[in-house]
């Protein structure tokens, strides 16, 4: 069997950490996630709980952490597709009117951040939004068909749920090309380059030292094509025959998170 090479994880200077299916599963801890989290803070490494669903304020993933018994986490350590959203239209759009396709948590955080929502924008924003209405996804229709840039909070087309999948923005995105007949300018989550720049930016990092870790080919392994390292935790959706037929191969595989713990 050939020997493990762990030697590039000293290297590592951040970790972005996906949630469900690597921290924890539904309601969950994943055995010896904590001691992981310890592991890191411990080795002074830095670390990042990353997610593109946008439906959700950082404020609420650490509530919902804290409930799991991580009571040591803050909102320092989540980053979301939101947040890297309002990132970008900070820069990119700055003292633009937008139209935001969100919930009221995604709303209070583009507030904050001294974004400027309004009725008649110059940008609009497509959120994952779970308290969607026919009368936002009309309204939202007829502001694209205008013309006006279009960006995503993310891709994905389906969040999981205890019971399967729900819907998610990805679908919302299908919905709105089907009538308008355009797809988002820019979509920021993973995999997409916009969610790195904005994590970079805010952890002053290089791209060669950071290090996802996650259970989804597709969006957390996919990051590796952007110039960051990847491990892939079998932990979640994604089985070890599923590598076979990925475009998408991490850096190592490990069947959980706390098989890192003493590699670095």
């Amino acid at each position: 069997m050939n020997k493990i090479d762990y030697d590039f994880l000293k290297e590592i200077e951040c970790w972005l950490l996906d949630m469900d299916g690597t921290i924890y599963l539904d309601d969950q801890l994943v055995d010896g996630a904590e001691d992981f989290l310890r592991f890191l803070i411990e080795k002074k490494r830095r670390f990042l709980f990353l997610t593109n669903n946008s439906s959700k304020s950082a404020a609420a993933y650490v509530q919902k952490l804290h409930s799991l018994g991580l009571s040591f986490i803050t909102e320092e350590h989540v980053f979301t597709s939101g947040q890297a959203t309002i990132a970008y239209v900070l820069k990119h759009f700055p003292n633009k009117k937008v139209f935001l396709l969100g919930t009221a948590d995604l709303e209070r955080e583009f507030i904050h951040s001294n974004v400027l929502l309004a009725e008649d924008p110059e940008v609009i924003i497509l959120g994952f939004d779970t308290t969607l209405t026919y009368q936002k996804l009309w309204k939202t229709c007829d502001l694209i068909r205008k013309g006006l840039p279009y960006v995503a909070t993310h891709p994905d087309l389906n969040c999981p749920v205890k019971d399967g999948f729900m819907p998610d923005i990805g679908s919302i995105i299908a919905f709105v090309k089907a009538s308008t007949g355009r797809d988002p300018d820019v979509i920021i989550g993973k995999p997409n380059l916009p969610m790195l720049h904005a994590i970079s930016e805010r952890i002053n990092v290089d791209f060669s030292k950071i290090i996802m870790v996650g259970d989804r080919l597709y969006t957390d392994i996919a990051l590796g094509e952007r110039g960051i390292r990847t491990v892939l935790v079998l932990s979640g959706e994604t089985k070890m025959e599923d590598l076979q037929n990925s475009p998408f191969h991490p850096d190592l595989v490990v069947h959980t998170i706390v098989d890192l713990i003493g590699k670095f």
